[in-house]
Parts: structure tokens; sequence; C-alpha cells
């Protein structure tokens, strides 16, 4: 399922990637003392989930599965992470989908808000999309936010995560109330061809180019996956 690149896309390859912040629910309502364990379940390449959204999602070969984590979210969210991982043999990271269920506890009102420039359609489900380019040198921001722990979750497997990414992020919003979310963030490391992620934002050496960056890296996100509803 992966494309040949373009020399031009190659030098575009080299962004960055790997960001914080989306959301989607646990199966099952969890108070902030009870031990979280994963409501969903993988075969495989195939992740699936029966609620919130019931879905199947299947990951190209190359994609290898890394794991699952589920924890509460700044104590407002229920928050499931799972990784499926395309790492070369010292565990460097060359590119990954971040697939993440959230949703707002019931002791809160919290709805999801996010400008909307772009959507897609997967699978039949709306995706709302926008990509962007991201270092983790220097500060990180909230040890706790799902970005660091995301991180944290795949170096503690072996994973070595590089410091300038480019990530393509996919949100569905489920339900009328928005308090739900599935989001799937796919990343690729561009520091192995020599771009940082100030060179591919706005004022770098290579911002020219994003446009194409961003067609490029979207392609290729959907490319690598198939999502249907179960």
């Amino acid at each position: 399922m992966r494309q040949q690149f373009s020399t031009l896309s190659l030098v575009l390859l080299s962004l960055a990637l790997f960001s914080v912040g989306s959301h989607s629910r646990l199966v099952g309502a969890q108070t902030h003392d009870e031990k979280m364990t994963p409501a969903r379940s993988v075969d495989g390449q195939v992740l699936r989930s029966t609620g919130m959204p019931s879905v199947a999602i299947e990951f190209d070969e190359e994609f290898k599965y890394a794991g699952t984590q589920s924890f509460v979210l700044y104590d407002v969210a229920n928050c499931e992470q799972h990784f499926f991982v395309d790492a070369d043999d010292k565990g460097r990271v060359k590119g990954l989908y971040w697939i993440q269920f959230e949703g707002y506890l019931p002791d809160n009102t919290k709805s999801y808000n996010y400008k909307v420039t772009k959507t897609v359609d997967i699978g039949g489900l709306d995706f709302i999309a926008d990509a962007y380019a991201r270092t983790t040198v220097g500060s990180t921001g909230n040890p706790n936010s799902d970005g660091n722990r995301a991180r944290a979750f795949l170096e503690s497997k072996g994973f070595d995560v590089a410091d300038h990414i480019m990530s393509q992020r996919l949100v569905h919003l489920i339900g009328d109330d928005k308090r739900n979310e599935l989001m799937i963030i796919y990343s690729e490391e561009i520091t192995s061809r020599g771009l940082t992620a100030a060179d591919v934002s706005e004022g770098g050496r290579a911002y020219i180019y994003w446009d194409d960056l961003a067609k490029g890296l979207l392609d290729r996100a959907l490319k690598n996956m198939k999502l249907t509803r179960d």
C-alpha cells in the first residue's frame, strides 16, 4: 500500500509530525478512580471498536501493532490510545498511526470544538482534517497531555521517535452533542531528509512546498489504512 515518492515529495517528506490534543471515549463509563482497561481489540492488522464509534480499521502490514494504553485525560475525559508503527531494526520510527478514542466524563458538560477548514470521508464517516509539522525538541508542554503520554509510551516500548515530524490529524466527532470522538494521527519523520519543523512552517526555507507536502501526507495516510463501519 506504500507509494513511490517523487524527488520533490522526498524533500517535502522531511517535515514534522506528532501533535497533541484529540479525543474519543471508552465503551462503558468509568470514574476517576476505576482502573482503566482498553475497550477495543486488535487482531493482526485490524483494530476493532464495538462502539463510540463501531468501526474496524485495517492498517498496511508495514505498520506493526505497538500496543495500547488508557487513562483519564486532564481529569475530564476517558482516553484510549492504540499505535501501529513502521520502524527500522533499531526502533527508529519512520511513520506511525496513533489512534485515539476519547470522550468526556459524565460529571461535566464539555463538548469538542474544532476549527474546520477541511473534511474528508473515510468509510462513510466525516473526518475533520488538518496537517502540521512539529518538533519535540525543547519544551513539550504538559507532561500529562495525550501527545506526551503517547511519546512516552512508544519510548517505553523501545521506539525512537524523531525530533521533527509531519502529521495528518483526522477527527470524527460522534453524536449531536459532540462529547466523544475518534482521532487518527498519521505521522512521518523528516529528520533523516534534512528537514526540520521550522523549515516547513510559515517563513521556513521549504514552506513553499507545504501544500504539496500536506497533500502527499494525506494521500499516504488514507492509502495505508482502510476503515469500515461495523
